[in-house]
């Protein structure tokens, strides 16, 4: 008897979370993500043509889904921001962003979350953390110019601008605000925290040999972030002028409205509102970019929950068909598609299709190929995306490291070399396995005085990292090549690889190399200073 109960309360129980985990897949279907997502970007155009003036940028990923006009795009993440991790990442220094606020008086951010908050850390703390920490070292450096008198050697006057001296630079520290804006729901002890943390912060940052000149002779006011949410109550008829504030505006748009599902309807059909729908988009966007889903928003919206899966998977496989033909990256993966949900018998072309988004890019947006190549100052070195690798002018020599090989001509295969690696996530050592030939081939190559392309899948990761090898082995302190000299007289240390990264960045706004694969830079480097010293 009692075995029949234990049988029966498991059976129960497993029944119930079937038909919780099918609710569940019917509420966050393809449909019901692309029509929420589609209902919050209404909410971000009003929000951009409050000041429309400010340039438009997508925080990724998520934010990219939200509008079809994004000026340029920005990488914070939500995880610096997160209690007990709080973090200033040197790596993700987004040094594009105030010099774009800086000439157009500010700038709009778009991002969402999941159900439960407003807002994502990336704006609750990630940003404000960011915006703090640069105000203060541009007030450092300032403070710095006030005993000079090197104005115009710091870029701060020239020969057009002489209204700007040390009794100029003295009235602007004054009102310099250098203080921590948090939004309310931050706690206070969360924000004892993070203050007690901004000196160490701003150390690190003036150690990293960011560019803070170029940042303190563009921006006149200070950063400082407002939040906007579907909840914030805004008079049209008293909306401020964005250059009325004493201080550079970061207007922060959290695209969705918080709480819970939402069942909605219009006079041909219903769904299912998601907030933050455009997270993870590797779960439920079957292969969809925002790009494409912009370019085909009108159909993909009218088709309905029942034919929408279909719609997608001739729509990714009509782009992947484009793309392939003009040899571009377009692999094929298969993908499973779950049972059908709500007695929705679905299409038999959704059960497999084609996965090929790409990733987007970091910086500014509508650039043409030629513009994707990315040349570090005069080292003769640079980085981009293997399918621009044959048609960017300028270039001598090239190292792909793609898993896929790219067609040179037969007089060029001595100045081309194929390493394909792969990220950290699908093999630890790809990349520490490769870096003796790659950095072997660019000291033979550079040694004869030719430009050398390293180019990857997406120009952002694996050619980064590549390049931060070559950088660091092959060239001294005021960037010079010198085949390996200062190289071998030094130790590598991580704050001299940070400071390395940060000058590609500057250079590369697209680079987002992952920390497993920074990992195994360190690695090689660290065991070639090893071995020279031994």
């Amino acid at each position: 008897m009692e075995e029949n109960s234990e049988e029966l309360r498991t059976t129960t129980r497993d029944s119930i979370y079937r038909a919780a985990r099918s609710i569940k897949r019917r509420d966050n279907s393809l449909y019901n993500a692309l029509r929420s997502i589609y209902q919050d970007s209404i909410f971000v155009h009003e929000i951009s043509q409050l000041w429309p003036k400010l340039p438009l940028l997508a925080n990724l990923r998520c934010g990219l889904w939200y509008s079809p006009r994004f000026d340029a795009t920005c990488y914070f993440k939500s995880t610096d921001g997160h209690t007990n991790n709080l973090s200033f990442n040197t790596s993700r220094l987004n040094l594009h962003l105030p010099l774009l606020a800086g000439e157009k008086g500010g700038c709009i951010i778009v991002d969402s979350t999941r159900k439960g908050k407003r807002f994502p850390d990336s704006m609750s703390k990630t940003i404000p953390i960011w915006s703090c920490v640069l105000n203060r070292s541009i007030f450092n450096h300032l403070k710095s110019l006030c005993n000079t008198d090197h104005l115009i050697d710091a870029g701060l006057a020239s020969d057009d601008d002489h209204d700007i001296d040390g009794d100029n630079i003295r009235q602007l520290l004054d009102k310099w605000d250098c203080s921590l804006h948090l939004p309310l729901w931050v706690s206070n002890t969360e924000k004892a925290s993070i203050e007690a943390r901004l000196d160490e912060w701003t150390r690190q940052l003036d150690e990293s040999g960011a560019d803070i000149a170029s940042l303190a002779s563009c921006l006149k006011k200070p950063l400082r972030p407002l939040w906007v949410s579907q909840k914030t109550v805004i008079w049209l008829n008293e909306v401020p002028e964005h250059d009325s504030w004493d201080f550079t505006p970061l207007i922060l748009v959290s695209a969705s409205a918080s709480g819970e599902l939402l069942h909605r309807t219009n006079s041909e059909l219903s769904w299912n509102y998601i907030p933050g729908a455009g997270d993870d988009e590797e779960s439920w966007a079957r292969g969809l970019s925002p790009n494409v889903f912009w370019t085909h928003v009108d159909d993909l919206i009218h088709s309905g929950p029942d034919l929408c899966n279909q719609k997608v998977a001739e729509i990714v496989e009509n782009d992947r068909v484009y793309r392939a033909q003009r040899g571009q990256e377009a692999p094929q993966v298969v993908v499973k598609c779950s049972k059908s949900n709500g007695g929705v018998n679905h299409a038999k072309s959704d059960e497999i299709f084609s996965l090929s988004t790409p990733k987007p890019k970091v910086g500014m947006m509508n650039v043409d190929e030629e513009s994707l190549v990315s040349w570090f100052a005069t080292t003769n070195l640079a980085v981009g995306a293997s399918q621009v690798a044959g048609k960017a002018s300028s270039i001598d020599c090239i190292l792909n490291c793609d898993q896929i090989p790219i067609s040179v001509p037969l007089s060029y295969v001595e100045e081309h070399l194929h390493l394909p690696m792969k990220g950290s996530k699908f093999d630890r050592f790809s990349i520490s396995r490769n870096l003796r030939s790659a950095v072997n081939f660019a000291r033979l190559k550079m040694s004869l005085g030719k430009k050398l392309l390293v180019c990857c899948q997406d120009g952002e990761d694996i050619s980064v990292c590549v390049c931060l090898a070559i950088l660091v082995s092959l060239f001294n302190e005021e960037g010079a090549f010198d085949g390996g000299i200062y190289f071998e007289e030094k130790s590598i240390t991580k704050m001299e690889m940070r400071r390395m990264l940060i000058f590609i960045c500057k250079y590369a706004v697209n680079a987002r190399p992952s920390r497993g694969n920074l990992k195994q830079v360190f690695g090689f480097l660290s065991s070639q200073s090893e071995n020279s010293d031994y």
